[in-house]
């Protein structure tokens, strides 16, 4: 079955009792780990428990299939029931989990953490299909959800946030449930002790959690959000992304947006395009690649691509420091974007090598 995501903390708390397996998955690595744990408390107080809690990669079931259903059927040495957490799954693990739902050996809660997937992909099929399995989807906190996850993390320490603060914390926090929940952390030890949180307050100790990711970098360059990217940028390489990484990840988004021009060139609409991307774009990014794919023409979504190709060589090279060179070269496109100009209009376009 698919949890929707009203249900979705609900479900959490108290899962229904005829579900024997549980996916958690997307691209919010934090709240997906945070509601495994949680469920997981759900049969055993101590998620760190070697008797009742196993745990193994997914990558395991490869050579050994088999070893799920054991661990599923086997029993506690130390009574009550079992958890067995799958690590990283992904759609080949498909194959040893259907395994494990059709045969009603055990009862144990087999709980399985995967990334983003696409809605038709073998795992969310079988969990959204399966009576006795459940699919909970994780994204990014934002808007309604987000600020009430910023009230109930402050409450139990007697702390509210004004109108400034809570705008404040709403902008910059979200990315990531367990980054948002650490951040106020900090929050909460900065005020030490019951009170009102300021805006002064909040930019005292909270960094930016939100939009971190390679997505949302390439996202904010196909948009022409220049300052954006750049900040994301910045953050990402503070962190120890390598350049080209972040430049394929950026080429990655191109491909698909020419792709869907190309689509477009043969007679489908934007929508249509975009909708026949596979694995297709989650869906609070959905319209702005629509618009995306509107904006760049095939020719312009070509230049993109070599520019991020030629960014990519000069890397390598012994020419300026790659942070410099990627920072150029996504501030072109970004530019390029805005202005509706070609991507390697100009002169001093390219990065070049000194």
């Amino acid at each position: 079955m698919k949890i929707p995501p009203g249900r979705a903390a609900a479900f959490v708390k108290a899962p229904d009792p005829s579900v024997r397996a549980v996916l958690v998955y997307g691209p919010d690595r934090g709240l997906a780990r945070e509601r495994l744990d949680a469920l997981t408390r759900t049969v055993v107080a101590d998620v760190a428990d070697p008797f009742r809690v196993t745990e193994m990669p997914a990558a395991a079931l490869k050579d050994d299939p088999a070893r799920l259903a054991d661990e599923a059927a086997a029993l506690s040495l130390m009574g009550g029931r079992r958890v067995v957490r799958v690590m990283d799954a992904t759609d080949a693990t498909a194959g040893a989990l259907k395994a494990v739902l059709a045969d009603a050996a055990g009862d144990a809660l087999v709980l399985v953490l995967a990334g983003e997937l696409a809605p038709r992909g073998a795992l969310r099929t079988l969990f959204e299909g399966a009576e006795t399995a459940a699919a909970l989807a994780c994204y990014a906190d934002d808007g309604a959800a987000l600020d009430q996850v910023i009230r109930d993390t402050l409450a139990p320490h007697g702390l509210t946030a004004d109108r400034d603060a809570m705008a404040f914390l709403v902008a910059h926090l979200g990315g990531d449930r367990l980054l948002t929940r650490a951040e106020l952390e900090k929050l909460i030890t900065y005020k030490g002790g019951p009170g009102e949180v300021t805006l002064d307050d909040a930019a005292a100790c909270i960094g930016d959690t939100a939009a971190l990711g390679l997505d949302d970098l390439a996202l904010a360059v196909a948009d022409g959000d220049d300052a954006q990217a750049q900040r994301v940028l910045d953050r990402l390489l503070r962190g120890g992304t390598n350049a080209v990484t972040v430049l394929r990840a950026v080429s990655r988004h191109f491909q698909r947006l020419h792709l869907a021009a190309g689509s477009m060139a043969g007679g489908r609409s934007a929508d249509q395009a975009v909708g026949a991307l596979r694995p297709p774009p989650i869906f609070k990014h959905r319209d702005r690649i629509t618009a995306q794919v509107r904006r760049w023409d095939a020719a312009r979504l070509g230049q993109a691509l070599d520019l991020l190709l030629e960014a990519e060589a000069d890397c390598k090279g012994f020419g300026p420091a790659p942070a410099v060179v990627c920072a150029r070269a996504l501030l072109r496109l970004a530019q390029g974007a805005r202005l509706g100009a070609r991507p390697g209009a100009g002169p001093g376009t390219r990065p070049r090598r000194a």
